[in-house]
């Protein structure tokens, strides 16, 4: 279930995605299911899932979905002990002094991008879902970015990157596909400016996505390596920062 927020304005191009319960209709994205097992030790945790663009809908798009429209994500520090190198939300630990999901999501996400929560307006908070390797129940909060602020990387132990993804981009279905993983996960992804969306990120996207109005459709049959396509995105950033000669990468054949 979705819980929307009293008195929120919400842009026409997100009606949906606050209005509706976020789905899995080809039955492919195993994060929706994601319940703490009776009995475990589970800590409290919330995300930010923050959409920003223009307001007024596109209404040559499908859904509604204007040209500037996208996600605030950050890249985790390589370093960090759980969760190192992937794509996130911002987002964490609830704080004893939170009041409540939206507090944590906001506070978060301002200790790891410098937004302004001033800024922010908070749409709808989903249903909890666990996440096995932490043991977080996390809250993801759905929010319209009505005036935006600069963000960037605060503490380099713990962000690699901060992004404003285009959701263009993400729906994009070249940039679809599915990931499985060594230990046996699988489930959608998404490939966006270097990097790789995949697990408990990539399921909350993809499950907006399907309730959005705004997918394409993509080829859920490309099922892709975890490993292969990490080691293929690291090995193409690191070709990108080499030098050039007469147009072509030093080294390239």
């Amino acid at each position: 279930m979705t819980a929307s927020v009293d008195g929120a304005a919400v842009p026409t191009w997100l009606r949906e995605v606050v209005r509706r319960t976020p789905a899995d209709p080809h039955r492919i994205n195993p994060v929706l299911n994601r319940r703490a097992p009776s009995g475990a030790t589970t800590r409290e945790a919330a995300v930010l899932v923050l959409f920003g663009g223009p307001a007024e809908a596109d209404p040559l798009m499908s859904g509604g979905l204007p040209a500037g429209a996208d996600v605030l994500l950050t890249q985790r520090a390589a370093t960090m002990r759980q969760h190192s190198g992937q794509v996130a939300f911002p987002g964490g630990a609830s704080d004893p002094g939170d009041d409540g999901p939206i507090a944590t999501a906001l506070r978060e996400a301002q200790e790891e991008t410098g937004l302004d929560p001033a800024g922010v307006q908070p749409l709808a908070v989903l249903e909890q879902i666990f996440v096995p390797p932490s043991g977080f129940e996390v809250t993801p909060v759905l929010a319209y970015w009505e005036k935006p602020s600069a963000v960037g990387v605060v503490d380099p132990a713990e962000a690699a990157r901060v992004a404003r993804v285009p959701l263009h981009t993400l729906i994009d279905p070249r940039n679809r596909f599915q990931v499985h993983h060594p230990a046996g996960y699988q489930g959608p992804a998404f490939s966006a400016d270097g990097m790789l969306v995949w697990g408990f990120t990539a399921g909350i996207l993809a499950a907006l996505f399907a309730i959005s109005g705004w997918e394409q459709e993509w080829d859920r049959r490309d099922i892709r390596d975890l490993d292969t396509v990490l080691a293929e995105m690291e090995n193409d950033i690191d070709d990108d920062h080499l030098p050039h000669k007469h147009g072509h990468r030093v080294g390239e054949r």
